[in-house]
């Protein structure tokens, strides 16, 4: 088989903001969406894998402002990460699609360990596979969670969904009206002018291991489906140079 044969195989990375809706707990329309638009790529033969935040319940960082232990709010917030993996998985079942959840904090009774091998072996049986409890060790960020998966289980690219905007820009959009959305952006250009793709270590190891990120609007029915099958929305960023959308 050649590369060209190969089905396309993506990571997927949700933000817990995009599960509440913008609050705390979970919207359960807004998971339900996203659900019903990843199906149809996995349908037509995409290979998904998923990567779930969980900011719609517990922050680490803002724990550790309140008093609680850094290490421990951190924990709190992977355990948030798993109830998102738990609706998203019950969602895309009621869509009739199979799906394993993987979490890097053993919890038997509702999630399989993680397991690159076996989650690869998921994939190509057509499985839409979601991975919690972020990298099961404090300090890690989901998105740095994101690209070590994506490298480990040798995903095409990483899709990054957003809300509020439908890529990377030139200023905050929502402040600034001269704003221009890049159409591709370079690693470099993302660390140096800190333009908010992910966080500093995630983009880094990004660059090291030239893995492409596209970053795109969650808000836009039919994104989610889109970005999965490889239609070019949004900001792809990578090793190109950077430029903006005319």
């Amino acid at each position: 088989m050649t590369d060209n044969d190969k089905p396309r195989r993506v990571l997927l990375k949700l933000s817990g903001e995009a599960f509440g809706g913008g609050k705390v707990g979970i919207d359960t329309h807004v998971v339900r969406r996203i659900a019903e638009e990843i199906v149809p790529a996995v349908q037509q033969g995409v290979q998904v894998a998923i990567v779930v935040g969980g900011g719609n319940f517990f922050r680490g960082a803002e724990l550790q402002q309140a008093g609680i232990d850094r290490s421990r709010g951190d924990y709190m917030g992977m355990l948030g990460t798993v109830m998102n993996c738990l609706a998203l998985q019950d969602f895309l079942e009621q869509e009739g699609q199979a799906t394993r959840v993987q979490t890097a904090i053993t919890m038997g009774q509702v999630a399989e360990p993680y397991i690159p091998l076996k989650a690869i072996r998921h994939l190509e049986k057509g499985r839409v596979v979601i991975f919690g409890a972020g990298a099961g060790m404090p300090y890690f960020s989901t998105d740095t969670v994101s690209i070590q998966r994506s490298l480990e289980i040798h995903c095409d690219e990483v899709l990054m969904g957003k809300n509020g905007v439908d890529g990377v820009y030139t200023a905050d959009p929502r402040k600034d009206p001269e704003a221009k959305r890049f159409e591709t952006l370079s690693y470099n250009r993302a660390l140096v002018d800190n333009l908010a793709v992910m966080d500093a270590s995630a983009l880094s190891m990004a660059r090291d291991n030239k893995k492409r990120i596209r970053v795109f609007g969650l808000e836009e029915q039919g994104n989610v489906t889109r970005a999965l099958v490889g239609e070019e929305i949004g900001t792809l960023v990578s090793t190109a140079e950077s430029r903006v959308a005319e």
